[in-house]
């Protein structure tokens, strides 16, 4: 059996053991990303997946799908929070090239650590420090394109910070990401030889306890000497009605993707979590 379901299924037979698994305030264990860690869609964050804090452990089953012009993007991820400290997590990415009739399929396993500061609390950010080991399974597309190898690890340092009462008497999330990688969009299309060091950015404004709104940029490696890899954004709307499930619908821009030119669409995301 693959890695990544034996670990959405282990965590679907764990999750209602997480020890009291309750204690951080809604929404402060973010969303499940692209590619399977804690954060909002296209970008981590700084927060550890699920609501375990000191002597708890959580966790997040996702799923999501970006859905743009010429390509569909499906993906399954699990994570697992400790004590609002680690995490730890694997997902499957399965790209629908369209106009090519085929798939590209990548595994992601990240781990993140808090380093220093707090979400809420003092006025240091909270720092976490996270790699992603990526494997392309699908290497033709990326071969035929000039990508060098078929897996790479990005490394990343986040800083986040959520002020309550903050903007109009609204709590204000922000989010900032510097990504070392070699990653030809996001591993999908292969790795170059050579690392970049990228930014990453996501502000967001809480319309009330179960509603957010906000924006993302990732800044991204443009290294394929054949085509043209383009920064992405999105702007979202997220809805935590509780601490089990999560909600985020946006509009994205992605940019040329593999010699198809101005993608945009929409992505969705669903999340159980602990």
């Amino acid at each position: 059996m693959c890695s990544w379901r034996a670990g959405i299924m282990l965590l679907v037979l764990l999750l209602p053991l997480a020890v009291q698994a309750d204690s951080r305030l809604l929404a402060t264990g973010g969303a499940s990303t692209i590619e399977g860690q804690a954060g909002g869609g296209i970008a981590p964050w700084a927060v550890i997946s699920g609501y375990g804090d000191v002597g708890e452990w959580g966790g997040a089953l996702g799923l999501g799908r970006v859905s743009v012009d010429d390509f569909q993007l499906d993906v399954q991820s699990v994570s697992v929070g400790l004590e609002n400290t680690l995490e730890f997590s694997v997902s499957r990415q399965d790209l629908e090239v369209a106009p090519l009739g085929l798939n590209i399929r990548q595994d992601v396993f990240g781990a993140k650590a808090r380093l220093a500061g707090d979400l809420i609390y003092g006025a240091m950010p909270q720092l976490t420090a996270g790699l992603q080991y990526k494997r392309n399974r699908d290497m033709a597309v990326p071969l035929a394109l000039g990508a060098a190898r078929d897996s790479g690890t990005d490394l990343y340092l986040a800083a986040g910070k959520l002020w309550l009462n903050g903007l109009l008497g609204r709590n204000v999330f922000a989010n900032g990401t510097l990504r070392w990688t070699a990653a030809h969009q996001t591993g999908l299309l292969g790795f170059d030889e050579q690392r970049e060091l990228v930014a990453e950015g996501s502000v967001g404004v809480f319309l009330n306890r179960h509603w957010v709104i906000g924006a993302e940029y990732r800044q991204k490696p443009d290294q394929l000497q054949s085509v043209t890899e383009d920064d992405w954004a999105d702007v979202f709307v997220g809805w935590f009605p509780n601490k089990r499930f999560a909600a985020v619908v946006a509009w994205t821009e992605l940019g040329d993707i593999a010699g198809l030119a101005s993608q945009s669409g929409w992505y969705l995301s669903l999340q159980l979590s602990q």
